[in-house]
Order: C-alpha cells, then structure tokens, then sequence
C-alpha cells in the first residue's frame, strides 16, 4: 500500500501543484504562496525557481535562514533551489523526506525539524517550512515545533495554525505522529 500511496503521489504531482498555484493566483484568493506562522516559521508551498524574486523576499525582507523541505527529491529538484544555492543565498536546507498525499512525517524527522527551528529560532532568524502545498507534511511538522515551543496539545497547535492559515489539511496518521510527539515531550523521550 505504502508503494502504491508513492506512485499515486509521483503520478499527481504536477497536476496538483498546478492546481496549487491556480489556486494561489486566483484574485482574491484565500490561499497565499505562504503565510507567517510566529515570529520564526513561515508555513508555505514550494519555493520556486522560477519565483527567484519572492524567494529573495523571503532571504531579505522575512530574515529566512533555514529552510525544512518536506518533500521527496523529484518534487524539488527540477523546480527548486539545491542544497549548494540555498546556501549560496546564506539559507540552511534541511530535506526531511516525505511521500506525499499519504505521507507521514517521522517522529525522528519531526524531532529532526523541530531542533533545526529552535537552533535557528536561538539566531534570531526565520525558517521557511514547506512541503508542495504547505497544507499536511509542512503543517504536521509546523505543529509539533509549536507543541514544542508552547507545550500545546496536537489540537491546540493544529488550531492555531488554522487560524492564520485556513487551508491546512493534517490527516488523522498525522495527528497520530503529532500525539506520539507530544507524549515524548511530556515524558523526555525521543523514541
């Protein structure tokens, strides 16, 4: 099943990012690229190559620093910037695999992604946290940053994030991740 979930999700990949960006051109549209989650994190869809403009304003104007992919290598690497000109731009790349659609998160992966926020949340920089759409992978692990951060439940996070952005999608196997997560960090275990 899992095989047929990373097939169906390389097969509706394009189409679905370009329903992404429709969505996000539409006027008045109620989906933007990304959004700013707190002071730190912004939450948003892949940062484009061919959008070399919004992603300097996010380097300049957002003080990006870090960014956690949460996407499989094929996603990103005809659309996106690589490691070497993410860091040429000064930004830190951290790629946390995940299948799309049907993907979870690893509980190493969220714990992964969440020191890589606070280390650069402790510089005083901003992070952008992106999966294609910056709906499920990049929101699940948006939500345990904050379960870390705030000691907020799994649905306290996924409220929050709601808020500012509506569109997020945590399916229940993410929520699943999320509560094992927050287990750990009331009991101090990583595993």
């Amino acid at each position: 099943i899992a095989a047929l979930g990373a097939g169906a999700a390389r097969l509706l990949f394009y189409p679905s990012l370009l329903y992404t960006v429709a969505r996000a051109r539409l006027p008045g549209s109620r989906r933007p690229w990304f959004h700013r989650i707190d002071e730190v994190v912004l939450l948003g869809a892949l940062p484009l190559r061919g959008r070399i403009s919004r992603v300097r304003r996010l380097v300049a104007e957002e003080n990006v620093r870090g960014v956690v992919t949460l996407t499989e290598d094929y996603e990103t690497r005809f659309l996106c910037f690589s490691p070497q000109e993410w860091e040429a731009m000064g930004v830190e790349q951290l790629r946390l695999s995940t299948v799309d659609l049907t993907g979870v998160p690893t509980l190493e992966n969220l714990h992964k992604g969440v020191e890589f926020i606070l280390r650069h949340r402790a510089s005083g920089n901003s992070v952008y946290v992106h999966c294609k759409a910056g709906r499920s992978r990049s929101a699940t692990m948006v939500a345990a940053y904050l379960i870390q951060l705030h000691h907020w439940s799994p649905q306290e996070a996924i409220e929050a994030i709601a808020k500012i952005r509506p569109h997020i999608l945590i399916r229940h196997k993410q929520v699943q991740v999320l509560e094992k997560f927050h287990r750990n960090m009331i009991t101090g275990t990583t595993a």
